[in-house]
């Protein structure tokens, strides 16, 4: 019996499979599952099921960076490619060499999912949007310098406000060299310091020549911007990554230049409006203050203004007469009846009054006496009554009892 080795039977196998035509290139679509991409070469495994059965697929890394979306569990594709089987361990597969998403076109894909990334990370929230500055003093454009894009927005904005200085930074917008020329272009409006808006964009073209725009390199480089920018790409009904993440989007390279500046014409007649408001102000203030004139010139005051003034005068000091001698007599009758109060309380406790009533005060050498151990027999004393005084010797003492 003739024997075969694992490998042996393994590549007869294989030979057998590429040697179908039919196998050799091949569409099949389904769903991707168990998605891994190995960073470290570059290479993409993962099964593509249906309802029925499965196959394990793997795209190397030469034919995966051709791809222009994400590649996601559970996204519905259609692969080309071819079945082979690998040797090692005997499992058929298919090598994917091309990848398109079922039912949706694949740059639509791509741009929904570069949107919702950039989305999810803020880069579209409006409180990241600057204002657009009313009177700016200087606009870059960045955009072709062939298309009729820019000779629509440079009319404009010298009809409308040729105050504005315009640096053009021309640039492809179409084609592998408009991503790096534009990025180079907003690097260099950035270095520059002197621009204080930018308008970026071109003009109407299929979702291929607007494909730029989408990129998500530029929107990043677009929000790090300094300074406001007005995304203004295709027509009204195109939009594009740049329109989400700049600061105003413009439906079209004209609306960014009426967007950008103010018509001088509006400017004029707004001027003109306010010269003739405050010239109408100041008329009805003059006119006031004639009427004010009139009535003060024609005031009694004025006609006579000695008489005016002296009566006046006359008049506040008779009424000031009459409150200084009321507050005169106030005091007077309150400070009069003090007194009398004050001289009954005093009268009360003189010692005349106590004399009066038949006592007497002793006195030595102008001191009054007040024991009879301060008096020795022979000191002359002045025995003071309430009529007058008497001299008297003193002959002998005695106590209480008259002893």
């Amino acid at each position: 019996m003739q024997t075969v080795t694992v490998k042996q039977l393994n590549l007869f196998v294989k030979s057998l499979i590429e040697g179908e035509a039919r196998l050799n290139d091949i569409y099949v679509t389904g769903e991707i599952s168990n998605f891994k991409n190995h960073y470290a070469s570059g290479h993409l495994y993962f099964t593509l099921k249906d309802n029925d059965a499965s196959i394990r697929c793997v795209m190397f890394k030469g034919y995966a960076s051709r791809l222009k979306f994400a590649v996601v569990d559970g996204l519905k594709v259609i692969i080309r490619g071819r079945v082979s089987i690998y040797e090692k361990d005997g499992q058929y597969q298919f090598y994917a060499e091309e990848m398109y998403p079922d039912g949706l076109g694949d740059i639509s894909l791509q741009f929904e999912q570069i949107k919702e990334r950039l989305k999810s990370e803020g880069l579209f929230d409006s409180e990241n949007k600057r204002p657009i500055p009313k009177f700016p003093k200087s606009i870059a454009i960045i955009t072709s310098e062939t298309g009729a894009a820019v000779q629509d927005i440079l009319n404009i904005l010298t009809r409308r406000y040729p105050l504005t200085e315009i640096v053009l930074c021309p640039v492809s917008v179409q084609g592998e060299n408009a991503v790096p020329e534009m990025l180079d272009a907003l690097e260099r409006v950035y270095s520059l310091s002197r621009c204080d808006l930018i308008i970026i964009g071109r003009g109407g073209g299929s979702i291929e020549d607007l494909w730029a725009f989408n990129s998500e390199i530029l929107a990043r480089k677009i929000f790090e911007s300094p300074i406001p920018v007005i995304s203004a790409v295709g027509h009204e009904t195109d939009f594009t990554i740049c329109d989400f993440v700049a600061d105003l989007r413009a439906p079209t390279p004209s609306a960014a230049a009426e967007l950008a500046v103010p018509d001088v014409i509006d400017i004029k007649n707004q001027i003109s409006a306010y010269s003739r408001n405050l010239k109408s102000a100041l008329q009805d203030k003059l006119n006031s203050l004639k009427l004010r004139y009139t009535a003060v010139m024609n005031s009694p005051y004025l006609k006579n203004a000695e008489r005016s003034i002296i009566y006046s005068r006359r008049q506040n000091i008779d009424i000031l007469t009459d409150n200084l001698l009321n507050r005169y007599n106030t005091l007077v009758n309150h400070y009069s009846a003090r007194l009398k109060q004050n001289v009954a309380s005093l009268d009360a406790l003189s010692p005349l009054k106590v004399l009066s009533r038949g006592y007497s005060v002793a006195e030595i050498n102008g001191k009054v006496l007040k024991s009879v151990k301060n008096a020795n027999v022979g000191d002359k004393l002045t025995l003071k009554l309430s009529d007058g005084s008497l001299l008297c010797t003193v002959d002998s003492q005695g106590d209480n009892n008259g002893k």
